[in-house]
């Protein structure tokens, strides 16, 4: 699916919580708004409520797929989902945030805070009205659009296809001002908000689910499903607007004779193009889907949920708190520290994503088979899943990886070489897709995904190094090698444990919980006496990232 941005749901990658100021927020924050207690404490703090939001969400996914399995408006609701998700990419939070927060910034650092609030209130008015129109038309033509987007798809289901996308589009403009009011937070060091909204909006949905869909026809249960992402996404942005008092008051005007309002939206062109282009990914692969089985679309967007999951929670925390840092740097032009910083933030993606890569790869089935297999999800959605889950993996540390360098090339103001580079991936993945969708069938799509990422990545990390002044790559590589050769030992561990407690427990539910269970602990305890072998300094960063959470609770 490309570069990777923040996914697995519409909306901001990070929030802070909505309660008083005096619980989890003021033992991370200063009074200027930003972190007291250093990149550890913040990262703590945002991978904290990321990994709830994340378990949210899979618990989200558990209850979908006991409802709707792979067969059937499952797959409409997949691909319906991804358009406006797709202009969501284009011009609302991500965009949004990768071309504001640089510049807000800058203006911080230059003590020019009324024209920051300005730019606030300005840019917002334009996103709205901009985001509105494009949503209304968006919906009058998806009777003519959205059947273009899925070509396998059975006739019956394209009335659930076009209806439901119409019911999504509305979330576009909320997300754009979303977008807008967390980009601020998160530019003022208030991570978690930012990083509680996504647990609101899981749990909107979920209770959705399970509270609406008993009382709702089994064919028209999937309109709730719909319905819940559209009040999720009210719900996460009446939550975060008040966080702004104190940072305000944002001057309300058209916005268009703000002069950093348009350096924004042109910053925002070859941003919006490169986070297009990926999404494009996405349902680039969706049509391919279509073409290998109906229930393919489903099976592929299930294994993604579990893919992304360590990303989530790993390298979206670390990318999202390192940012504003890193934008400092850039500010300053200290392009060491920016360095520095970037090698520091991939050798600790790659020590907390490699173990979970392992860990999915050689349990892919049983994985799926305990999270997903129940009520309409058969073992043949396990089947099909599992096998997707495990060619997703291959790719899984290079697009988490990938994510910190986009930042640091947002950092810089410099998004035009990453576009590129996002739009030779569209083209690398459309070619791999019809190479490796016949011969591979379902698993032919995450694998092209997976090649796609490792060569951005690579093409990502020489361009970030040259533009930089030359990062210390031997250090990076080193990080890497250790990283890989730990998570092969936890790999063998964590086999070898899944395979002797399944002959003895057998299938049920609570001995596949102890057998899976155990086979994670014996890959996190394999991993880190591994790594602790090998003298990995990132066992030293954990300890002190976990006091850092201990101090936050």
């Amino acid at each position: 699916m490309g570069l990777p941005i923040p996914v697995g749901r519409p909306g901001i990658v990070a929030t802070d919580d909505l309660g008083d100021r005096t619980s989890v927020t003021d033992t991370t924050e200063g009074t200027d708004g930003r972190p007291k207690g250093g990149l550890g404490r913040s990262t703590a703090v945002f991978s904290f409520w990321t990994a709830v939001s994340r378990v949210a969400g899979l618990a989200r996914e558990v209850v979908a797929a006991a409802l709707f399995g792979t067969q059937g408006a499952i797959n409409a609701f997949v691909i319906a989902f991804q358009v406006p998700n797709l202009l969501r990419s284009l011009v609302a939070d991500s965009a949004i945030s990768a071309a504001f927060v640089p510049i807000y910034t800058q203006l911080q650092e230059q003590g020019r805070k009324q024209d920051a609030r300005r730019l606030v209130g300005a840019l917002s008015s334009v996103i709205v009205l901009g985001l509105s129109a494009i949503s209304l038309v968006a919906i009058l033509t998806a009777p003519w659009v959205m059947p273009l987007l899925a070509p396998g798809l059975d006739s019956s289901l394209q009335h659930y296809l076009i209806g439901l996308s119409q019911v999504m589009f509305p979330i576009v403009p909320l997300l754009g001002l979303t977008g807008i009011v967390a980009a601020v937070l998160q530019a003022e060091g208030r991570f978690t908000p930012t990083a509680f909204v996504p647990v609101l909006w899981n749990a909107v949905i979920l209770l959705s689910l399970v509270g609406i869909s008993p009382f709702v026809a089994s064919d028209e249960r999937i309109w709730v499903y719909a319905i819940g992402i559209l009040l999720g996404t009210v719900a996460q942005l009446l939550y975060l607007l008040p966080y702004l008092r104190g940072f305000g008051p944002f001057p309300i005007s058209m916005g268009f004779g703000n002069h950093m309002v348009r350096r924004v939206l042109i910053l925002m062109l070859p941003v919006t193009v490169g986070l297009g282009l990926i999404n494009i990914n996405a349902l680039v692969d969706a049509v391919f889907a279509t073409l290998v089985s109906e229930q393919a679309v489903r099976a592929i967007d299930a294994a993604f949920r579990l893919y992304i999951l360590p990303q989530g929670i790993f390298s979206v925390a670390i990318s999202t708190v390192l940012f504003p840092t890193i934008s400092r740097m850039a500010a300053k032009n200290d392009m060491p520290g920016l360095r520095k910083s970037v090698d520091s933030g991939l050798r600790q993606i790659f020590f907390l994503l490699l173990p979970a890569t392992a860990f999915l790869m050689v349990l892919s089935m049983p994985v799926v088979r305990l999270v997903y297999e129940r009520g309409a999800f058969n073992d043949y959605s396990t089947l099909i899943t599992s096998e997707a889950l495990f060619f997703f993996t291959i790719g899984l540390v290079f697009n988490g990886a990938s994510l910190l360098l986009i930042r640091a090339f947002f950092s810089m103001q410099q998004p035009w070489l990453p576009t590129a580079i996002a739009g030779g991936g569209v083209l690398l993945n459309l070619v791999l897709d019809a190479i490796f969708f016949k011969p591979f069938g379902i698993g032919g799509i995450p694998f092209s995904t997976s090649i796609t990422s490792f060569v951005t990545f690579a093409l990502l990390l020489h361009f970030l190094s040259k533009r930089t002044g030359g990062m210390n790559l031997r250090h990076v590589a080193d990080g890497f090698v250790k990283a890989l050769i730990a998570a092969g030992f936890a790999a063998l561990l964590a086999r070898a444990t899944w395979y002797v407690l399944d002959g003895w427990l057998g299938a049920s539910f609570p001995a596949q919980v102890v057998s899976v269970g155990m086979a994670g602990i014996a890959c996190v305890a394999a991993f880190l006496a591994a790594a602790q072998a090998l003298g990995m300094p990132e066992i030293a960063a954990g300890r002190r990232l976990l006091s850092a959470r201990r101090g936050v609770r």
